[in-house]
């Protein structure tokens, strides 16, 4: 039982730009001092990692990893990927070159693809599931990649190769770690064989553990004694007291629906048709719980979610650190390992989980470790 409690990480992510839903965009697009400044607070508040994003038409997160690891010491670097954009035998050695280069610091986000538009930015039109299936097999090749030495040949539905013979292997033979998100069927087969963390959005704590059975079973299914450890990304909105943290809530929730929102949501593109909801299954879950009510469980409200149609990392979590911090032990309770957490104000806002929340959390984890180890 301590192991729940043990091996909580908690993930931050970060951008090259200042801008969120509520903060107009300024400035260049990549601001090397401002990312520079963003992972670093990350590292000085305790985040274990932080999370790099992937866009068709974003910052590349390998480069962005790097500028980061050269800028902090220990702060790990988790970079989003879209299988299908490269071969898998180059970036098999892309994320090993990095891991060596950032001293065993890099883990790899399969982000697999949700919607068609946004695919076909890149040059994919493999339809949603088929999509999956390719990523099976892209797992497949970076897992033999990085585990075993010497030669391979590889051939499969949508890879073939012959002699392929990786020379970077993870930096001091450390088993590079896969995340992996995704709440299709066909993302819950795949993830759970493959990840060695299942990402999940923030759904109210029944939610979550129904997809928590799920990805135990998938697990299963595929000759796993062990499920992935599961991690769970929220967005939470922080007040001296309940009251003053509902109150700025609100008014993030007024600004998203605004004309600043309006222009962030032009400026990253819909991902789905206009007038259609969205393709993929995480979105249309978040809608779902929307539609049930605006506020769940100790103080998870999802009128956010629902102003930007579903969107991603969307459901906050409102209080006082203290009730915020609850809030997350909540979530470990029921057998999340990893918590994601980031902010509408985005650096000002890790700044602040890192003084006054993380501190919370970890103190109630190492309470009930050893609660646990004593009895």
């Amino acid at each position: 039982m301590t192991t729940q409690y043990d091996d909580v990480e908690i993930l931050g992510m970060i951008g090259t730009a200042d801008g969120s839903e509520i903060r107009p965009a300024s400035g260049p697009v990549i601001d090397a001092d401002y990312t520079a400044r963003f992972a670093q607070a990350h590292e000085e508040g305790g985040f274990d990692r932080v999370l790099i994003g992937y866009g068709s038409g974003w910052s590349e997160g390998t480069q962005v990893a790097a500028y980061a690891a050269a800028h902090t010491e220990r702060l790990g670097l988790l970079v989003a990927h879209r299988p299908g954009v490269v071969h898998p035998t180059l970036a098999s050695r892309t994320f090993t070159t990095l891991d060596h280069f950032s001293k065993g610091r890099v883990a790899l986000n399969i982000v697999t693809g949700s919607s068609n538009v946004e695919q076909r930015r890149e040059g994919d039109y493999v339809p949603h599931d088929e999509r999956y299936a390719r990523t099976d097999e892209y797992l497949q090749i970076l897992r033999g990649a990085w585990d075993t030495p010497g030669p391979r040949d590889f051939d499969g539905t949508y890879y073939r190769f012959e002699g392929f013979t990786p020379q970077v292997m993870p930096y001091d033979g450390r088993h590079l770690e896969l995340f992996f998100g995704g709440s299709s069927v066909p993302a819950y087969a795949v993830g759970a064989k493959h990840a060695d963390t299942y990402m999940l959005w923030g759904e109210p704590l029944a939610g979550t553990s129904e997809q928590i059975a799920t990805i135990e079973a998938e697990a299963a299914k595929a000759g796993r004694t062990r499920r992935p450890r599961v991690s769970v990304s929220l967005r939470p909105i922080l007040g001296r007291t309940d009251a003053e943290a509902w109150e700025r809530a609100h008014g993030i929730l007024d600004t998203i629906n605004g004309v600043v929102g309006a222009h962030f949501k032009e400026r990253v593109g819909q991902l789905h048709p206009p007038g259609k909801g969205p393709e993929n299954a995480g979105s249309q879950r978040l809608l779902a719980v929307a539609e049930q009510g605006d506020l769940h469980d100790r103080c998870l409200w999802t009128p956010t979610s629902k102003a930007v149609g579903g969107g991603g990392n969307s459901t906050a979590l409102v209080g006082s650190p203290e009730t915020v911090a609850a809030a997350l032990v909540d979530y470990v309770e029921i057998g999340v390992n990893t918590i994601l957490i980031r902010g509408y104000d985005p650096l000002q806002d890790a700044i602040d989980y890192g003084r006054d929340l993380l501190p919370l959390v970890r103190q109630e984890l190492a309470h009930r470790a050893t609660t646990a180890r004593a009895s």
